[in-house]
């Protein structure tokens, strides 16, 4: 519960192989996009890069992963982010408890733990509660598996294997896609709707997403800007693009009735048929 109304939260949960630490950040998709904000919050958060990243196959991140040979195709969007960070991408085997095990048991620490029976008067207070709950309960605790605090577990022995991070800059997360604009003046996105001047219905015209933002070009001109919606279902509307529409910002009027023509008037056609010698 979420300012008293039912949110559905992604959590993206990190875990450190050695020490245990665990880093958590709230989301409300689980896009692409979301994964690397997660991994980047996750390296700032521990001050630095792990050698290899051991990922879920969600399909955002690995294309394909056979479960006979084990071969791998990731994601090319994850290759490049994997280079920009400098670490090895490697994914759970499919259903292998023994990997995947490892994976699952963080998120289920948090869910039980951290949010269990909550309830938070903004996403704010979500996270704000998040990061006070790594530092005093998550980092504080005696691991289960180690029998040691993994805080410090960390700063006695992995701190200093980390790659540092000083001086790299976050990943630019850019999606660049092509749309045809719908009879309803809008192009859809993720399962969001946003609008564009109506103009183009029937259009091609590429989307560009980045930093938060959706802007769309067509014929080289940039015609429309949106926030990126969070959620799906939702729909963000410029009505500048419906500026030039019949009964736009208009009040909707109703015609007078015709009247009934006189019945007298009002004969069968046979009579004309009649009249004239035939059929028509």
């Amino acid at each position: 519960m979420i300012g008293g109304e039912n949110v559905k939260v992604y959590l993206f949960v990190a875990t450190l192989g050695y020490s245990r630490r665990l880093y958590v950040q709230p989301f409300r998709n689980e896009r692409q996009e979301s994964w690397f904000a997660g991994l980047e919050g996750a390296f700032r958060h521990f001050g630095g890069v792990t050698e290899e990243v051991l990922l879920d196959n969600d399909r955002g991140l690995v294309a394909h992963h056979d479960r006979v040979t084990r071969e791998v195709e990731f994601n090319a969007r994850l290759h490049a982010f994997a280079e920009h960070w400098r670490f090895r991408p490697r994914a759970c085997a499919p259903y292998r408890a023994r990997t995947k095990g490892k994976d699952e048991r963080g998120v289920g620490y948090v869910k039980k733990n951290a949010i269990a029976g909550r309830r938070f008067a903004t996403w704010s207070a979500l996270e704000a509660h998040l990061i006070a709950w790594m530092r005093d309960i998550a980092d504080a605790r005696v691991h289960g598996t180690t029998g040691e605090v993994p805080i410090e577990r960390f700063q006695r022995a992995e701190a200093t294997a980390l790659r540092p991070i000083a001086g790299i800059p976050s990943f630019a997360t850019v999606r660049e896609l092509v749309r045809k604009v719908h009879p309803d003046c809008a192009v859809e996105v993720d399962g969001n709707a946003y609008s564009v001047p109506w103009r183009l219905i029937g259009e091609s015209v590429r989307v560009t997403v980045a930093e938060g933002q959706l802007r769309v070009n067509h014929a080289g001109q940039e015609v429309a800007v949106h926030r990126v919606c969070a959620g799906r279902s939702e729909r963000r509307v410029d009505p500048h693009h419906f500026e030039g529409v019949a009964g736009f910002r208009s009040k909707v009027t109703v015609s007078p009735a015709a009247p009934i023509a006189d019945p007298d008037l009002l004969r069968p056609l046979i009579e004309y048929e009649r009249l004239v010698g035939g059929r028509w």
